[in-house]
Order: C-alpha cells, then sequence, then structure tokens
C-alpha cells in the first residue's frame, strides 16, 4: 500500500493546494494532509480553522486524511507509515527550495519526496497571494475553493 503525507501551514488552502490533493488521492493508496505549526510564522487563519476548510474542501476523497503537525516532518511521516513526501510545485521560483527540502528530508528521515507540478492554471496561485486578495477585498473565485470562500467576505 502507498501512502503519502503532504505537509503545509495551508494558511489559508489554495485551488492549487485541493488541486495537489486530488491528483494525490488518484496516484496513492492514501494521502494523509497535515496542517504544520510553523513556530516561526504568525498564522493567518487559526490551525482548527484551516484543518476545517481542507475537511470540507476534501469530504469527497475517501482515502485522504487531513490531521494536525507538530515537530519535525520526517517524524510525523514514520508515525503516519507513509512511504513518501509529497510537495506541490508552482515552477522554478519553488523548485531550488523544495529540492534542498527533499534532500535535508531524505538525510535525516530517510524518506523520499513526490513532487507534483502545479497544474498551469494555478501556477500564479499562493496563499500569501490569496492573504492579499483577502485583505484588499478582491475577488477569490479561482484562488481559493469555493467551498471556503464565504468564510473570507468582510475579512480583510
Amino acid at each position: 500500500m502507498s501512502t503519502c503525507l503532504f505537509p503545509g501551514s495551508f494558511d489559508p488552502p489554495t485551488v492549487g493546494h485541493i488541486d495537489i490533493i486530488r491528483r494525490a488521492s488518484a496516484l496513492f493508496d492514501h494521502v494523509y494532509v497535515a496542517v504544520m505549526v510553523n513556530t516561526a510564522k504568525t498564522p493567518f487563519c487559526p490551525i482548527e480553522e484551516r484543518l476545517d476548510m481542507l475537511r470540507t474542501c476534501c469530504r469527497g476523497l475517501k482515502n485522504v486524511t487531513v490531521l494536525e503537525g507538530r515537530g519535525m516532518t520526517v517524524d510525523l511521516a514514520k508515525a503516519c507509515g507513509a512511504d513518501a513526501l509529497l510537495r506541490g510545485v508552482r515552477g522554478e521560483a519553488d523548485g531550488g527550495q523544495e529540492a534542498a527540502m527533499a534532500a535535508l528530508n531524505a538525510r535525516i528521515g530517510g524518506i523520499d519526496t513526490v513532487a507534483l507540478f502545479t497544474a498551469p492554471e494555478y501556477s500564479f496561485v499562493s496563499s500569501t497571494f490569496a492573504r492579499d486578495v483577502i485583505h484588499y477585498g478582491g475577488k477569490l473565485e479561482g484562488i481559493l475553493p469555493k467551498e471556503i470562500i464565504p468564510r473570507f467576505k468582510n475579512r480583510g
């Protein structure tokens, strides 16, 4: 059985994240999506809300489990029985950082990383960009999954 762990802050989850999760669910027997706690960042959305948003967006994917992740990603991967880490890559800008992270995780955790390239229509989307659009009251369609857009009306 093949299992992967897709870690991230998902702050907020974007259409690009959900696209990667859907595609991974077709490739792996089970996908764990871990909303990681990054003590170096101040979150835009509380972790409970990010978990709820991802669970809402992944509701129809029977082989996807959304969970909270703390500590080292490689330790969580071992606890989940993951065969690989999953990362979404938007292009060259992400490539170098993701390659370095993959090498580190292989070295310290003995786990390989599988990268899925973002679909071209989502290549410009990031959580940072989404937060900016939310802040300025812009149009969120095509940036955030439709199921969660109402949460961000009048939030800027």
